[in-house]
């Protein structure tokens, strides 16, 4: 059996890395795993991009052009959306041809990677296609931030501030029900709250729907000791340390950096700030200091999993804020180097975080509740320590990139002989 992953990056961004551990994964599994890529960063030789320099500046200048009619509602702010339409022509079934694979798995191919119409014309192996946010059942939006319109057919987009039924949002999901209608298509999402949004969509309510969750390498993602970890990343030994992280940190407002901001406030207010600071990975400090109420250091962005886990290790707690997560790698990564996570009781994050036994789920999205969870799993040593060995129990049970292949795997070889 040979599988071919269809990913716009290899290891560029969330979805991008969930996609090249499960190559790996499988890989290690013993299943013949390739992937194709629009950009490659990573120096495996079964990832195959673009050669030439035609085809790599094509593919940099690929997500502008595909935002271009999105000029035409003056409304919405381009520069900040994240919204893709697919429209532009593009050359993989050559590419996928000269591979030879049995089954596609597709996983994040938007920016311009893969035209919505080529799924049905041009690709003619089965399909997997892994979700690693909403995009494939919505009008173009990743995340549909409370409107429901994908359960019809979208229109009168509040992203695109339009008020019209037949606008953009609703030509790109009319252009899927129509493209994706009679194909060979499997779809996996890694929570079961993405699996229920799949489903409430018209366009995948008739189709088989998987839950596997992300895994991740339990041998790099670990347990280390807190004094190495720290002096290692120049941390004070002498602090709780809070740890806030993700692409785009401080940045993307469904990461829930707001929420943290307010949260940490109430916490300051409670007399935490003499022995507490706070760890922001995913951003550099800012021109203009932000108020947190507490000392704040700030690691930049890390590009590799050892950097990742020592920072996991050297906190004592994990905050994941996000108001959306297709699943949240941050806090199954955090779990499995033993250190509890907070998060509202939202979304993916719901199938991660056991509340009051691997970290804390607080309401959604009181901040002053999110300050609760962060002070319930500091204040007791011993609670702490428990919270840290069912962590590592939840992941090793769970998350493991040997049970995530043998998932893929099994279900690959149902596909092929149905």
């Amino acid at each position: 059996m040979q599988v071919l992953h269809l990913s716009t990056s290899d290891i560029g961004g969330g979805a991008a890395i969930a996609a090249y551990r499960l190559h790996q994964g499988l890989q290690h599994l013993g299943v013949t795993s390739q992937m194709l890529v629009e950009k490659k960063s990573s120096d495996d030789r079964t990832v195959f991009a673009p050669k030439s320099n035609l085809s790599k500046a094509l593919g940099v200048l690929k997500p502008t052009l595909d935002c271009l009619p999105l000029r035409l509602y003056p409304g919405c702010d381009i520069t900040r959306l994240s919204l893709s339409l697919e429209w532009l022509p593009d050359g993989i079934a050559p590419k996928v041809a000269q591979l030879t694979p049995d089954i596609l798995n597709l996983h994040w191919v938007c920016g311009g990677f893969l035209r919505i119409e080529t799924l049905a014309n041009k690709l003619k192996q089965p399909i997997v296609w892994t979700l690693h946010d909403m995009w494939a059942f919505t009008g173009g939006c990743h995340y549909n931030q409370d409107c429901d319109r994908y359960t019809d057919s979208c229109g009168n987009c509040p992203i695109l501030q339009s008020h019209n039924d037949w606008d953009l949002s609703r030509w790109v999901w009319q252009r899927k029900a129509k493209a994706w209608k009679n194909i060979n298509l499997t779809l996996v999402t890694p929570s079961y709250w993405l699996a229920k949004c799949t489903t409430s969509s018209p366009l995948f309510q008739e189709r088989r729907v998987e839950v596997i969750p992300n895994g991740l390498n339990t041998e790099q993602y670990k347990p280390m000791d807190k004094r190495l970890t720290r002096e290692l990343l120049n941390l004070p030994q002498d602090k709780q340390l809070i740890l806030f992280g993700a692409i785009g940190a401080t940045s993307d407002s469904r990461k829930g950096f707001h929420q943290l901001q307010l949260a940490l406030k109430h916490l300051s207010q409670s007399g935490w700030q003499e022995n507490t600071d706070v760890v922001i990975f995913g951003s550099y400090k800012p021109e203009h200091s932000i108020d947190l109420g507490f000392r704040v250091h700030y690691l930049g962005y890390f590009y590799d999993d050892i950097a990742l886990a020592l920072a996991y290790s050297a906190a004592n707690v994990m905050i994941v804020p996000s108001t959306q997560e297709a699943f949240g790698q941050t806090a199954s990564e955090s779990l499995a180097c033993g250190t509890p996570v907070v998060c509202f009781d939202s979304t993916g994050l719901k199938d991660i975080v056991e509340h009051e036994r691997n970290g804390y789920r607080a309401k959604c999205f009181k901040a002053e509740d999110l300050a609760n969870g962060i002070a319930w799993v500091l204040q007791d040593e011993e609670r702490w320590q428990q919270l840290s060995r069912r962590a590592r129990e939840k992941v090793e049970q769970e998350f493991t990139l040997e049970l995530q292949a043998y998932r893929y795997s099994k279900l690959y070889e149902e596909v092929l002989h149905f």
